[in-house]
């Protein structure tokens, strides 16, 4: 069930100096809107990029100094609060997320985090996606990610999950992209996909995903050549670095003993 909501107040002296200062001033307390809604404006202006709902809670914040912020829209509003330049209620969004963050808003907050640079946000979803690794692969939201916003989560050594459905779950990704991208599948994944380590998986799952790479190419070929590079030699060189490092979800193998593994 929805819920129904909570009430965030801005800090009381900054809004009292700004209603204030607007005794006997024609212009605005957002910076933004008097820049939108100044003189030589055509009228009516079209906010189509804001949605109603997100509209609102940005005028009732305005007036009041609180605002009520629901999980199903919040995002739109921090988005709403950083486009119009208002950092108070942009924190209060930010504070907001972070009490109801789950599995099913993670990767939108995540998603959000990195489109608008907000650095402490981020960390914290990369942090849960790190422990709720499996059931965050699952949603729509991960398939929705971004390359940029999806790489940080491939570069981790703490996702419980194991490589094999990592795998699988940047195949899912890189198809739900090339469908609305109208690129191939490979093209699509190439940003990110070098940050699968096919090391990990025994020879008889690298044999097997290579024979898939082949009916839908996903993974450059070279790429695979230098997994199995890693089995044939076992020690040195390729059997070093982030490609043959094991996460914390990683199920261990035989070959697994002749390889870097050790987890920080």
């Amino acid at each position: 069930m929805e819920n129904p909501g909570l009430v965030l107040h801005g800090q009381n002296a900054p809004f009292s100096t700004a209603l204030r200062s607007l005794v006997n001033n024609p212009l605005y307390r957002c910076n933004y809107f008097q820049r939108l809604l100044g003189p030589g404006v055509p009228s009516p202006v079209v906010l189509s990029t804001v949605p109603a709902e997100a509209f609102l809670a940005v005028l009732e914040f305005l007036y009041t100094n609180s605002v009520k912020l629901h999980r199903h829209s919040v995002l739109e509003v921090l988005t709403a609060a950083v486009e119009y330049g208002l950092e108070e209620l942009r924190e209060l969004c930010l504070e907001f997320v972070v009490k109801v963050l789950d599995v099913e808003l993670v990767c939108e907050a995540l998603q959000a985090a990195v489109t608008f640079g907000l650095g402490p946000l981020q960390e914290r979803c990369i942090a849960f996606i790190e422990t709720h690794s499996q059931e965050a692969l699952r949603t729509r939201g991960f398939l929705e990610l971004s390359a940029t916003a999806l790489l940080p989560v491939l570069r981790s050594d703490k996702l419980c999950v194991d490589e094999a459905e990592l795998v699988q779950a940047a195949r899912s990704w890189a198809r739900v992209g090339a469908a609305v991208l109208e690129q191939p599948v490979a093209e699509v994944a190439a940003p990110v996909v070098r940050e699968l380590r096919l090391a990990l998986l025994a020879p008889a799952e690298l044999s097997a995903l290579e024979e898939e790479n082949r009916r839908e190419p996903l993974i450059p070929v070279e790429q695979i050549v230098e997994a199995w590079k890693c089995h044939a030699l076992r020690r040195g060189d390729a059997a070093r670095g982030a490609p043959c490092r094991r996460r914390r979800g990683t199920v261990p193998r035989d070959h697994h003993r002749f390889l870097d593994l050790r987890f920080k």
